[in-house]
């Protein structure tokens, strides 16, 4: 596959397929690094976990600066709808990771939402680094 066909994944630092969610994934880590703050080396992507027996793998993982999960980001083709299937699949990486925030995007629309006791409250831009961490404070 040519070089124009691959994007450059900074979290795994290495070429990947050139696929329309990737192109998802690398937009949103760009919103991630260049608009909220978060530092690179507190973010993953391709990030393997088990619910049961059950592998899954989600899109973007953001971690504290202690290294605990902080946020969650599930990316699909544009031509996928946001729904609930979509916000369900976040919540199953949830339920393993135990994050305080979770993210939906398609590159179109963009969801952002933060656990509040023991529910997700709908946000209605993305929190900075910062502003996350200070959340986690309260």
């Amino acid at each position: 596959m040519p070089e124009h066909e691959k994007y450059f994944d900074p979290l795994r630092r290495k070429w990947v397929a050139a696929t329309p969610e990737e192109k998802v994934r690398q937009w949103f880590i760009g919103i991630l690094r260049d608009q909220a703050g978060v530092p690179v080396w507190l973010m993953n992507s391709e990030v393997q976990m088990k619910s049961g027996q059950k592998p899954w793998r989600a899109d973007i993982l953001v971690y504290s600066r202690d290294g605990s999960p902080l946020a969650v980001v599930e990316c699909k083709r544009p031509d996928v709808q946001i729904d609930a299937a979509v916000a369900e699949q976040a919540l199953r990486y949830h339920s393993v990771q135990q994050v305080r925030y979770i993210f939906l995007t398609n590159g179109e629309n963009t969801y952002a939402y933060v656990r509040e006791d023991s529910a997700f409250l709908h946000l209605d831009h993305i929190p900075t680094y910062s502003e996350m961490i200070q959340q986690c404070l309260q």
